[in-house]
């Protein structure tokens, strides 16, 4: 057994064996010149290039397929371009992929550079954080404060103001409020009775009628509503008195200028294609300083130019109000799709220019600016109402001289966070001084967004597709009609 398997391991020890050589030895003529090698190589490396390109072209086409898509979307979106002329499914959301440019204050005094015309730097100062302030001296020349004083009284100005509004009444039944909810709104601390600066507050959103507590208590006498005499309405002497109980009063005693809420004359200017130069050239001027979108810019309110005489005022106020889901924006209304009886005019910037130097008074006031907290409670304590701008303006924490040329703007809402308008920002309550001496004339570009970022994509969508006549003059019909009365309410 041994010898046969010692045979069989000879017989294979003799059979020849087949080596496998590189593909350079198999080919004939190829020696160990590498030049089989270099083939080799070339061959996986045409092989390689042609794969690259392959995934190259592919990206290139992936790319431009979205960046269609995208480009779409964003003519649509706020800030883009003019969209197609289809609309969207009935539901369909815009994508969220703009976001508002939100300026850094740094700290209070901090002096930056901004570029706004060709050759020029201006110097932008922080004024306050709370609200967000700045001041930009040189931000209009001479020629361009005199040219705009001139074309608004061309235009002609009208009062800002109606002596006592009406129709509160109806209102009230509009929204069919119990005179117990109406006491629990204006009840702000939920004591259970109404202290008078609650009721002073109702009465100058709601009338327009500056009252002082002074003022107050006389309507009490004459109503007979305070039945103790201890200045304060429970709910039961409340009940006894109609929603118009005083406006009838006012009525009938008669209402003073002094006692608006607002004393002034303005009217409004169209900054659009066909515009007067020097009225594009500011537009275009505050789209390079708040760095928003132009189309955002393009459709906000006209310029506003205001002109106090000497007596004239604005008590302390905000230029928006809150938004709450049942709030409309009154420039996006229509876009809104809904009927509600609560508007505000959602301005997300002022702009607030002087035309002119003021000989006396007629400074820009700031009562509560950086405040460490802010408490609408205090704004009115031991008779002093921080609130009058006719006597207390000396108590404001910032005050603002009129320089003819300079612009001051702030941000009337805060952040959301994701680029995007937020909360209203309490602290960015003002007014105008009363004017001692002389005439005061300024004028105001209000920035609308809506806090709705799918209402403001709608509205500008709508606008966008209506006839190039239409879509010039909408806002500033919509400014003539609407924004002046507004306004009035804030």
């Amino acid at each position: 057994m041994t010898g046969s398997q010692d045979a069989a391991r000879a017989e294979e020890d003799t059979t020849p064996t087949l080596r496998l050589q590189p593909p350079c030895e198999r080919l004939s003529g190829c020696h160990k010149s590498g030049v089989c090698s270099r083939s080799y190589f070339w061959v996986v490396m045409v092989f390689f290039h042609v794969y690259i390109l392959n995934v190259i072209a592919l990206l290139f086409y992936v790319h431009y397929s979205s960046g269609q898509e995208d480009a779409s979307r964003s003519r649509d979106a706020p800030g883009g371009g003019r969209p197609d002329a289809a609309r969207p499914p009935s539901g369909a959301e815009f994508v969220r992929d703009v976001s508002l440019t939100r300026i850094d204050g740094i700290r209070v005094g901090h002096v930056q550079k901004v570029s706004l015309v060709a050759g020029k730097a201006h110097e932008m100062r922080t004024l306050s954080l709370k609200p967000l302030l700045f001041e930009i001296p040189g931000f209009l020349s001479d020629d361009e404060c005199r040219v705009v004083m001139q074309l608004a009284q061309l235009k002609g100005l009208m009062e800002s103001q109606l002596m006592v509004q009406d129709g509160q009444e109806e209102l009230a039944k509009e929204l069919n409020l119990s005179p117990e909810e109406i006491f629990n709104l204006l009840d702000i601390n939920q004591d259970g009775q109404l202290q008078l600066h609650e009721i002073l507050t109702h009465s100058r959103v709601r009338d327009g009628i500056w009252l002082t507590p002074e003022n107050l208590r006389e309507i009490y006498a004459g109503l007979n509503a305070d039945k103790n005499n201890d200045g304060l309405l429970n709910l039961k002497e409340f009940r006894l008195l109609s929603s118009d109980a005083f406006q009838h009063f006012l009525l009938q005693r008669g209402v003073k200028r002094s006692q608006l809420v607002r004393n002034s004359r303005h009217t409004w200017l169209y900054q659009g294609e066909g515009a007067h130069q020097v009225l594009q050239d500011i537009k275009e001027r505050v789209t390079r300083l708040t760095r928003l979108p132009p189309t955002i810019v393009d459709l906000s309110e006209p310029l506003q130019v205001v002109r106090y005489e000497e007596g004239g005022h604005y008590h302390a106020h905000r230029d928006s109000g809150p938004v709450y889901p049942e709030t409309a924006c009154t420039h996006t209304l229509l876009a809104a799709n809904t009927s509600t009886p609560f508007e505000t005019s959602c301005r997300y910037i002022t702009v607030l220019f002087y035309l002119n130097s003021v000989d006396g008074g007629g400074e820009t006031a700031f009562p509560v600016a950086d405040n460490r907290t802010y408490d609408e409670m205090s704004l009115i304590q031991n008779d002093v109402d921080l609130l009058d701008t006719r006597r207390n303006c000396d108590k404001s924490n910032l005050r603002v001289r009129p320089t003819k040329g300079t612009a001051v703007f702030w941000y009337n809402y805060l952040s959301d966070g994701k680029g995007w308008v937020g909360e209203q920002d309490e602290y960015s309550l003002h007014g105008g001084c009363v004017v001692t001496r002389g005439t005061k004339w300024v004028a105001n570009k209000w920035i609308n967004v809506d806090p709705d970022y799918q209402r403001q994509a709608r509205y500008q969508q709508l606008v966008s597709q209506l006839p190039q006549e239409e879509s010039d003059e909408g806002p500033a019909l919509n400014a003539e009609t609407q924004q002046s009365s507004v306004h009035q309410e804030l």
